[in-house]
């Protein structure tokens, strides 16, 4: 199947005489859909195509930011208006679409109550999730001293 130069439908034809086509144009014969029965070419110039996708390729990769990760981290002895402030901050994050690492870190004797840890890593979860949807994406666990997960906003900017 072969597609001309200005987009009309040429039908069916050989390889052979297709190419001809082509040449009479003074453009290219480009196979479009390789995979399909019966195989669709078209008679274009093939270096403005490929600049043509290698600019749209550009573009895409300017205009699309790869989300990186911020951190936060806590302390079990953190006052509730601290802990607010450093959700705030950790709102933020997600709303530009990075990823938050939530650091609980225990420090001396503090290791015996590990379980305090984990409820303010929780509660602190829960503050962020009140606003928008949270995926979790590295579940809540213990890294020697620390308890940490890795959150995102599951509705993407």
């Amino acid at each position: 199947m072969v597609i001309g130069p200005n987009g009309d439908n040429l039908g069916r034809m050989s390889s052979r005489a297709a190419n001809e086509l082509a040449m009479s144009y003074n453009l290219d014969l480009f196979c479009v859909a390789p995979q399909g029965n019966p195989p669709v070419c078209k008679i274009l110039n093939y270096g403005k195509y490929r600049y043509e996708k290698q600019k749209a390729e550009r573009s895409q990769k300017k205009n699309s930011k790869a989300a990186s990760l911020k951190e936060v981290q806590l302390h079990i002895s953190i006052g509730n208006h601290d802990l607010m402030t450093k959700a705030k901050h950790a709102k933020g994050f997600l709303a530009d679409g990075d990823k938050v690492n939530i650091r609980v870190v225990l420090k001396g004797r503090e290791m015996a109550h590990k379980e305090i840890g984990e409820e303010l890593l929780q509660k602190f979860v829960g503050i962020l999730s009140e606003e928008s949807p949270l995926t979790t994406e590295k579940q809540p666990s213990w890294e020697g001293k620390c308890y940490s997960a890795i959150v995102t906003s599951k509705s993407k900017k």
